[in-house]
């Protein structure tokens, strides 16, 4: 107990994640153990010493070169094609283009900051309010993570020992899901605010957007299908991800320079060494906590208080979204995956679907104060107070809440194509 105190403490007075379980770790093995620092130094070390985490660092620089590359654009004139012409178009287009953005990138704050600066200027332009335009923003980034690729499902994946590919699949009808229930809920607003109609429909300027678009359509085709139809691995297909977007930025729409490149390696480099920290110091935390059997006794007591595997997911969801208002998703999942997988197996609930209920109650998280990244990334684009932004955002929990709820309720929502593909039995 004393050293979940110290834990606690020491986030709670701003010290870095990852720095803190270290902190905790290495005191529990020399005061606890006894053991020699050099144990804890070589945990840590082995707990990045995986070829699979490379994924997660090409998915990150992947969406930077993407958005450098225009990408971004190119898909907000195709979503306001295809939808630009209904009542409160530029919104139902700002939830269109995350889904087809999603199958990009895989990041919620990718989405909030390549995407969102296009969909609110938009917006504000053509007259809908500020913090209406903010709401729908944060709210459709959060669909980034469930349509694959993922890179929070790669973390799930690697972290529980479950089919990467697998977790792809799983995501997608709940992603889908969750774009057609916000879209409800803005034709809704629109008819009731009387937001008009962005343009009017045609089919021409929709076969020119999605010929301009094609091959960055193409992005999600090749690394989903590649990786569902076993030609690459998750990381290969992250790397062929890098590799793509730069051909498509440098030599096809020509928008990336050669001095963009250090920029952007650099700006993925800050981005995937917090998360690859993080995952080194929870090695620590992780090989401590199945040295003394926590995992097995924390998994006794959920099931003994669970009457149910619905008690549990219950629970769990509650858990889930509390954390996700003050801990960055990427920690939690590596944090309570080893605790959680045990538990939900024992109890018969797939692993596929359990990492697709983490996934998203943490992308929930997200746009929950006070922790919420991509509330604070669109707060800052749309230059409004953060609490402003919040009570427009309200509504689109109802939405979101409900998706997760289905997601958890009906576990074929969630398993129908993987056992269609073959990842489940």
């Amino acid at each position: 107990m004393i050293y979940v105190l110290l834990l606690f403490g020491l986030l709670i007075f701003g010290t870095p994640i990852a720095v803190a379980l270290i902190a905790v770790g290495v005191s529990y093995v020399v005061f606890t153990i006894e053991m020699d620092t050099l144990i804890a130094a070589q945990r840590v070390a082995t707990g990045i010493d995986s070829f699979p985490l490379l994924a997660i660092p090409f998915f990150m620089l992947a969406a930077e070169l993407m958005n450098a590359a225009g990408i971004t654009d190119r898909i907000f004139r195709l979503a306001k094609a295809m939808v630009g012409a209904m009542p409160g178009g530029l919104a139902h287009v700002n939830v269109l283009a995350s889904m087809l953005f999603a199958g990009m990138s895989g990041s919620a704050v990718a989405d909030a900051a390549g995407l969102g600066r296009i969909e609110i200027k938009a917006m504000r332009d053509d007259g809908y309010d500020p913090d209406f335009a903010a709401a729908v923003t944060a709210a459709s980034s959060t669909i980034g993570p469930i349509i694959p690729p993922s890179i929070s499902a790669v973390i799930y994946g690697l972290t529980a020992g479950v089919s990467i590919g697998g977790l792809f699949a799983a995501g997608f009808i709940p992603g889908v899901l969750m774009g057609l229930s916000m879209m409800i809920l803005i034709g809704f607003y629109s008819v009731r605010r009387d937001y008009g109609r962005g343009q009017s429909f045609s089919f021409r300027e929709l076969a020119t957007a999605f010929i301009d678009s094609f091959l960055a359509l193409m992005t999600p085709v090749i690394i989903v299908g590649g990786i569902l139809g076993g030609i690459f691995t998750p990381t290969e297909a992250g790397a062929f991800a890098v590799l793509y977007a730069f051909i498509l930025g440098k030599f096809v729409y020509r928008t990336i320079a050669w001095s963009d490149i250090p920029e952007l390696i650099f700006n993925t480099a800050l981005s995937a060494g917090n998360i690859l920290f993080i995952i080194a110091a929870t090695a620590l935390i992780g090989w401590i906590l199945t040295a003394q059997q926590v995992p097995l006794h924390m998994a006794a007591a959920v099931v003994d208080l669970s009457a149910s595997p619905w008690m549990l997911l219950l629970l769990l969801n509650g858990l889930l979204l509390v954390l996700g208002c003050f801990m960055a998703s990427h920690p939690v999942i590596i944090m309570l995956t080893p605790i959680l997988v045990p538990t939900a197996t024992a109890m018969g609930i797939d692993p596929i679907h359990l990492g697709v209920i983490i996934v998203l109650n943490l992308m929930i998280g997200l746009i929950t104060p006070p922790v919420g990244l991509c509330l604070y990334v669109v707060a800052e684009i749309v230059d409004l107070p953060v609490l402003r932004v919040v009570k427009a955002l309200l509504p689109f929990f109802i939405p979101l809440l409900t998706v997760l709820l289905l997601t958890t309720f009906v576990p074929s929502i969630v398993m129908w194509l993987p056992k269609m593909l073959g990842f489940a039995g």
